[in-house]
């Protein structure tokens, strides 16, 4: 085996075990979504070159790091939507 083929070798096990690690770090989100949103989702992620699952990581960021009392987001909206959505289920459930 070369130098270089050995130093690839090297490097590629190096990043196997590198992305192991960063696996376990991460935990999975799991959501049921209509169809809609889902597409939706997608939609964003490829128009915008990143993941859905990067998109969320960015997102919760946000979400941890501002107060809606100083402006950006206005999360008023958002939460009325998801509150009428989660009631919405819970009715087709009972």
């Amino acid at each position: 085996m070369s130098a270089l083929t050995a130093a690839t070798a090297a490097q590629t096990a190096a990043q196997a075990v590198s992305a192991a690690a960063q696996a376990k770090k991460r935990r999975a989100l799991h959501a049921y979504l209509s169809d809609a949103a889902h597409d939706t989702w997608h939609q964003f992620a490829a128009k915008n070159g990143v993941t859905v699952s990067a998109a969320l990581e960015a997102l919760a960021a946000e979400l941890h790091d501002r107060d809606p009392a100083d402006g950006g987001i206005d999360f008023a909206p958002i939460i009325e939507r998801a509150r009428k959505t989660d009631a919405s289920r819970r009715r087709r459930r009972s």
